[in-house]
C-alpha cells in the first residue's frame, strides 16, 4: 500500500511547533487505523490547552508533561471524540494536572434516533474501538467558547465519524479530529458513525472559509475546502458503487465490501465493511433500499 504522506514522519514524544503558541506531540500508537499515531496538540504558553491527549500510554503522558515550558501548566483538556486512540489518557492527565476534561458528552451522546435504534438492537461500534468509560468533567454544546490567557476555542458539534465528535476552532483554523484528515477518509462505523451526519457536518463546515485543518492523524490539511469536497465526492461515489452492485441482486455489507474495495488490504476489509454498512443504513433510511429482515450488520439488502 502506497504511503499517503511519506513526508509526515514526526518522532513520538518530540514536540513539533506548528504556529506561535501551538505544538503537536505524536502518540506512540501507529496502526492501519491511526496512521503514524494520534496527534496531541498543545495550545498556549502559560495556561496550556491539550487537545486529544490520546491512548492510555504512560510514555505519552510523560511526554505531554515534559513538553511544558517552565512555569506553564495544563489548564484544559479537550477531547474531540471518545475513541480509544483519542480519549483514554484524558483522565490520567486530569489527575496529574488538576485540569478539567471537556467534550461534547459521553460515548453515546450525539447519536441520531436511527443510530440509537441500531445500538439498541445490539449493533456495536467497530474501527478504533469506543472508550466506553469516557466521561468529561464539562460538556461543550455546539458553539461553546472556552478562553485561556492567549487562546480561544469555539466548539463545533460535527458528528459523522462519531456521535459526540467535536471540531475545535482556533484563529480561523480547525482541530478537525477524525472528521477530516488528509491521509485517509474517515471511518464511518454504525451506530457511532453516521453517513448522513457526516455529510451534514462537511456541508456545515464548508460554509466557512478555513485557513487550515489540524487533524487527529496525519499532516495538516492546507486546503480544507478542496479536501472536504473530495471527501464528499468520495462518499457519493461509494454510494453509487453500492447501488450499482445491488442491481445485480441482494447482498450483505461484507459481500459488497469485497466487491467494491478491490484494492484494499485484507486487514482493512472489516473497516471497509463497516463503511459500506453505514451507507446501507443511510440508503435504507432514505427509502432507496431495504433490508431483507431486521436492519442488522449481517442483513442482506435489496434495491427498491
Amino acid at each position: 500500500m502506497t504511503d499517503p504522506q511519506p513526508e509526515f514522519r514526526p518522532r513520538p514524544g518530540q514536540p513539533d511547533p506548528l504556529a506561535p503558541g501551538l505544538r503537536r506531540l505524536l502518540a506512540p500508537n501507529p496502526s492501519p487505523m491511526t496512521f503514524r499515531g494520534t496527534n496531541t496538540y498543545l495550545l498556549g504558553r502559560r495556561a496550556v490547552a491539550v487537545i486529544d491527549p490520546g491512548p492510555l500510554s504512560e510514555p505519552h503522558l510523560e511526554a505531554i508533561l515534559a513538553a511544558l515550558e517552565p512555569g506553564a501548566r495544563i489548564s484544559h483538556i479537550f477531547v474531540t471524540h471518545a475513541h480509544l486512540d483519542h480519549s483514554p489518557l484524558a483522565r490520567p492527565l486530569a489527575e496529574a494536572t488538576g485540569a478539567p476534561v471537556l467534550a461534547f458528552g459521553g460515548p453515546q451522546t450525539g447519536r441520531s434516533p436511527a443510530m440509537e435504534a441500531l445500538a439498541a438492537s445490539g449493533l456495536a461500534g467497530g474501527g478504533e474501538g469506543v472508550d466506553a468509560g469516557f466521561a468529561p468533567d464539562e460538556t461543550l454544546p455546539d458553539g461553546a467558547v472556552t478562553t485561556g490567557p492567549d487562546w480561544q476555542i469555539t466548539a463545533h458539534h460535527t458528528p459523522g465519524h462519531f456521535g459526540n465528535h467535536l471540531s475545535l476552532e482556533w484563529q480561523g483554523q480547525l482541530f478537525s479530529g477524525d472528521l477530516v484528515m488528509g491521509w485517509a477518509s474517515s471511518l464511518v462505523s454504525p451506530p457511532d458513525g453516521d453517513v448522513s451526519a457526516f455529510m451534514d457536518s462537511l456541508d456545515r463546515l464548508g460554509r466557512r472559509r478555513w485557513s487550515r485543518f489540524l487533524p487527529g492523524h496525519g499532516a495538516p490539511v492546507e486546503d480544507p475546502a478542496a479536501r472536504m469536497a473530495e471527501l464528499a465526492s468520495h462518499r457519493r461515489a461509494r454510494e453509487q458503487a453500492i447501488l450499482a452492485a445491488l442491481t445485480e441482486g441482494a447482498a450483505t455489507a461484507a459481500g459488497l465490501a469485497a466487491r467494491i474495495y478491490t484494492d484494499t488490504p485484507p486487514a482493512l476489509l472489516p473497516a471497509a465493511t463497516r463503511n459500506v454498512l453505514a451507507h446501507l443504513v443511510d440508503l435504507s433510511q432514505r427509502g432507496v433500499i431495504q433490508p431483507l429482515g431486521p436492519l442488522a450488520e449481517t442483513a442482506r439488502f435489496q434495491r427498491l
